[in-house]
């Protein structure tokens, strides 16, 4: 199969890694102009969960006007990239293309719709990887637990599965869902609870929760984007959230949200996508979100400074 990936930062490089490793011709296209030449002078290195490889053969673009129709682009950009993204793949999406986006919390296949007119946008969401470049051609990542595919609109369609076999094939362990939406928001609140917490606070998971004062916030946070949810009529596979987030916490206490270590690089984060959407998703429902709303605020006026 013929597939770009558009961002290959580190979770994107292990996509593109594997995926050409199992035989597939890959595109890898980014803007950081030294990775994308490493991958196309010295081949992708990927090590962790999955072992230690270097994949040659893997072909670059800094903007995929080269790249042509492909049978498969994935969006794999940060949320605040993806209707970039998404016009740079004009060239590239035919009518039988599929578009797969990866992010980290709400609205990227709407935001991709706004650029692209298709029908076959498919949602995906990632969960125990931790990926990190250690340098231009070289990924490392600490798991691979479970990818989750879905189509946008839901119901599990033939495609859905057979996508989920080629990436299977490749390695990852992946499932596809009738019900993506109810996954991308049981993460969502998850993410909403330690991402914009975390880095306010500059604690680790496992700090937040043993601290009773940043617990409380960052619980409170989580149940602002859950009774948004219950409003949205999402069927949540558990009926008490906090026991929820907690559990999720308990699993990873050492780790750093993607947001705090954004803000310990210096750079802007995914704040619109998490903590940011809850008001903007509360508004529309009826509701307020006011913890989330306050500690968006925080987040922004610190990354007016990088």
């Amino acid at each position: 199969m013929k597939i770009a990936i558009i961002g290959t930062g580190a979770m994107g490089s292990v996509y593109a890694g594997l995926l050409a490793d199992s035989g597939n011709e890959i595109w890898a296209i980014d803007l950081w102009k030294e990775h994308v030449d490493a991958i196309a002078s010295q081949g992708l290195r990927v090590e962790g969960a999955s072992g230690d490889r270097t994949v040659q053969g893997i072909r670059t673009s800094m903007d995929g006007t080269t790249v042509g129709i492909c049978d498969l682009v994935v969006i794999a950009t940060k949320a605040s990239g993806v209707g970039s993204a998404a016009q740079s793949a004009a060239s590239m999406i035919g009518p039988d293309t599929l578009i797969l986006t990866i992010q980290n919390g709400l609205g990227a296949g709407e935001r991709i719709r706004e650029h692209l007119d298709s029908n076959n946008i498919l949602l995906g969401v990632a969960g125990g990887f931790g990926a990190s470049i250690k340098s231009p051609g070289h990924v490392h990542h600490n798991g691979m637990e479970l990818i989750r595919l879905g189509e946008m609109e839901g119901g599990l369609s033939k495609r859905v599965e057979k996508l989920a076999e080629l990436w299977k094939d490749a390695g990852f362990n992946v499932k596809a869902f009738d019900d993506i939406q109810q996954l991308i928001w049981e993460k969502f609140i998850c993410n909403v609870s330690f991402s914009a917490p975390c880095t306010v606070f500059d604690k680790t998971i496992g700090e937040v929760l043993d601290d009773p004062e940043c617990w409380n916030v960052s619980r409170n946070c989580g149940l602002e984007a859950y009774n948004v949810g219950l409003q949205k009529e999402i069927h949540f596979s558990f009926d008490d959230p906090v026991k929820y987030i907690e559990a999720f916490g308990r699993n990873m206490p050492g780790a750093r949200p993607s947001m705090l270590l954004d803000h310990m690089a210096r750079r802007p984060s995914e704040i619109d996508a998490i903590n940011g959407m809850v008001p903007v998703v509360a508004k529309e429902v009826g509701l307020r979100a006011p913890f989330n709303e306050a500690l968006s605020a925080v987040v922004r006026i610190r990354e007016r400074s990088f």
